[in-house]
């Protein structure tokens, strides 16, 4: 008030002093009502209009339709079941449709003082994703309904898709609508063994084992024996026999071996326990396809020593293995002869056609690597997926790597005091870990069950590399028996990831002594997984002109695939100019297309990203706008998931918050007729307010800065006037 007291005394003050006292008088009330306006503007005055209903209040009855109500774990009612019935479990769909077609609600239609609606949500789709959203039904309803009395919903609280229901729930809370909840089902899991996942590779090796991880999860109150079958269509099948721990999620894996080309479609089953309620989610269907391999792999070494000469003859006469052996002799020079090659590969499209770079007793130095083509390797090895084994020998030759380009891509410490290893007076055996005696690249035997054994009676080591830890983000797959040091046993087989590419270090140099009594059995097997393993994202789609690997290899609707790809000009370099695009082919037919981003290294990656929507077969297509006729084409598999699960426990919690937020209460089964007497007690609805800001209005702020624009302009034309 002294604001506006104190203007309008200014106001009079110039219309005194003017000499044009009509323009002046008009310009002084213009001001004035600036000012009136901006001071009420402070108070945050509100345009409020009340809008009174037509028709009668509702009250809306909303029942849950979602696949997860079919799961059978709910009593029925004394109030609506059949005499002599009660506490009969039933499916929780019909423990609904039951309530809704008892007489519970006739007492709310009576005298036609109510209106009474009834509809379903989360009614499974036809096709595409199918899930519960609590959240959107309560708040369509909401904005679509203005005289809501009282809602009522039957559902058993699953939810997984859309956001979290309370956020509808304050809403009601603010127009003074009570949800009333009934919680339908069991809190408790029902009895039963889920075959949740199954994470196999999207292709293998034919004529060798690939690794199918699985996860069973078991809800029965007792451990079970079982068998878990994996099956062909040709009727071919491999079986293997579990322990399953009660009330907790179970992690395994089986082996199947590829023996054809292209596609195979498998079935990986477990039989229904005695007490068992669900069957249906007890098998699992994949593909998985097969195809020979062309590897590529380079061994740089510098003695011929027992390893390196019993590794080169087990690459040598692997029928999926190109090899190429650089031996740099210190005094004779470098080796010649069959799969020799006379010095390291000095371009980068000679370099990038090797998938696994095996470094023996070498290191940087005279007659041994350079840092340039140790900063290549590494490149290598991040940039193309290609693959690095650390191979050390008794001459410490590789001690020179740790402080090199490659030092961040070896997986372990190494004793710098101590450069040239440690040695044994007798054999000493590995000893796998956990993580080794799962790995498919520790796997010698045909199956999971003798492969402990295997290891167990393979002859020992006398050298081993002075190892003082393993680094943080590697795995450890295989230990010294005996020797420990401040960090726990010393690892002597590690592996990582590195950029696209993985890493494996063995450092031990004895492999070679695994050939006793069994000739090339184990040794071979080993380097040959070890070659497949470290190639296989390489070799996931390989064209001429560009190269595609994909993460993950199996997505779920829904997901993110993450796309790698390197490209090459006609020449075979690394493509260095120019762009990759991928068409991409849904289920349906659709096609769209992604550029992909070049990565900033010489090595022509590039990459990129989409989201996979359906279930079924995505094709893809990569080209180059340097060479767009000659494409790379893949398919990616996605299997259909029900994200909306059969046999999962009622969310009664969920339910619950709703009904507190919104002031009303969650009722239990027996208490049905209480809770029509309370909705029955209820007050008429409110009429709606509708209250519109005129402080932060739009409209507000265009009329102020008219007015003073209208204020400006005329004391410009007062003075000149």
């Amino acid at each position: 008030m002294l604001v506006l007291i104190g203007v309008a005394w200014l106001c009079v003050l110039s219309w005194r002093r003017s000499a044009h006292r009509g323009r002046t008088a008009v310009l002084e009330s213009l001001r004035f009502i600036i000012t009136l306006l901006v001071v009420m503007l402070l108070w945050q005055p509100e345009w409020r209009t009340v809008l009174n209903p037509t028709s009668k209040p509702k009250i809306a009855i909303l029942w849950d339709d979602s696949r997860s109500m079919n799961t059978l774990d709910a009593a029925l009612p004394a109030e609506i079941a059949e005499e002599g019935k009660a506490g009969t479990i039933v499916s929780r769909a019909d423990w609904v449709k039951r309530v809704l077609d008892s007489a519970l609600w006739e007492p709310l239609r009576m005298g036609g003082a109510n209106d009474l609606s009834i509809r379903s949500f989360a009614t499974p789709a036809k096709e595409g994703l199918s899930g519960s959203d609590l959240n959107a039904p309560l708040s369509e309803l909401l904005e679509n309904e203005n005289n809501l009395r009282a809602v009522v919903m039957l559902s058993d609280g699953d939810f997984n898709m859309g956001p979290p229901p309370v956020a509808a729930a304050q809403k009601y809370r603010i127009r003074g609508v009570p949800v009333f909840t009934i919680p339908v089902g069991s809190g408790k899991r029902l009895p039963d063994l889920d075959l949740l996942t199954v994470t196999a590779p999207t292709y293998g090796i034919v004529g060798e084992n690939v690794q199918i991880p699985f996860t069973i999860r078991s809800s029965l109150d007792r451990q079970v024996r079982t068998i878990v079958r994996l099956r062909d269509e040709s009727g071919r099948e491999r079986t293997k026999n579990i322990i399953l721990a009660p009330n907790v999620e179970n992690y395994d894996s089986i082996l199947w071996k590829l023996e054809k080309e292209g596609t195979t479609k498998l079935t990986l089953s477990i039989p229904v326990e005695d007490g068992e309620l669900i069957a249906s989610n007890n098998t699992h269907d994949f593909t998985i396809s097969g195809k020979p391999e062309r590897i590529r792999v380079l061994v740089i070494e510098t003695l011929p020593r027992w390893e390196y000469r019993f590794l080169r003859n087990a690459l040598s006469r692997d029928p999926g293995v190109e090899l190429s052996c650089l031996l740099l002799r210190p005094e004779l020079g470098a080796g010649d002869g069959a799969d020799y090659i006379e010095k390291f590969p000095e371009t980068l499209d000679a370099l990038s056609k090797f998938d696994v770079v095996i470094l023996g007793d070498i290191g940087i130095g005279e007659n041994q690597l350079t840092e340039e083509q140790v900063k290549q390797i590494r490149g290598l090895v991040e940039n193309q997926a290609s693959g690095v084994v650390f191979l050390p020998g008794p001459q410490g030759n590789q001690m020179s790597l740790t402080k090199s380009a490659l030092s961040d891509l070896l997986p372990v410490s190494l004793d710098e005091k101590n450069p040239e290893g440690l040695s044994e007076t007798v054999a000493t055996s590995l000893n796998l870990t956990s993580e080794g005696r799962a790995s498919l690249l520790m796997m010698l035997g045909e199956s999971e069950e003798e492969n402990p054994e295997i290891w167990r009676r393979l002859p020992g080591f006398y050298w081993h590399a002075p190892v003082l830890r393993a680094k943080a983000g590697t795995e450890v797959l295989a230990v010294h028996p005996n020797r420990r040091g401040a960090y726990g046993p010393t690892p002597l087989i590690v592996t990582k990831a590195a950029g696209s590419g993985k890493v494996l270090f063995m450092g031990i140099d004895s492999a070679w002594r695994w050939r006793r009594g069994v000739e090339d059995l184990y040794h071979y097997r080993f380097w040959g997984q070890v070659a497949r393993w470290m190639s296989y994202q390489r070799n996931m789609a390989a064209g001429q002109r560009v190269r595609m690997f994909f993460t993950p290899e199996r997505p779920l609707p829904g997901a993110t695939v993450n796309l790698n790809a390197n490209a090459f000009d006609p020449n075979g370099a690394p493509l260095k100019e120019g762009a990759v695009s991928v068409d991409i082919t849904s289920p349906g037919g659709e096609v769209r297309r992604i550029e992909l981003q070049k990565n900033e290294s010489d090595w022509g990656a590039y990459s990129g990203r989409f989201k996979i929507d359906m279930p079924g077969e995505w094709k893809l297509r990569a080209i180059t706008a340097v060479s767009p006729d000659i494409p790379t084409e893949t398919k990616i598999m996605v299997q259909g998931v029900d994200v909306e699960k059969i046999g999962q426990p009622a969310r009664f919690e969920v339910l619950e918050e709703i009904s507190r937020v919104t002031r009303a209460r969650s009722v239990l089964p027996q208490q049905l007729a209480d809770l029509i007497s309370e909705i029955d007690a209820l007050p008429e609805p409110k009429p709606l307010e509708n209250r519109i800001p005129l402080w932060s209005h739009w409209a507000t702020l265009v009329v102020l800065v008219t007015l003073l624009g209208l204020f400006w302009a005329g004391r410009k034309l007062n003075g000149a006037f």
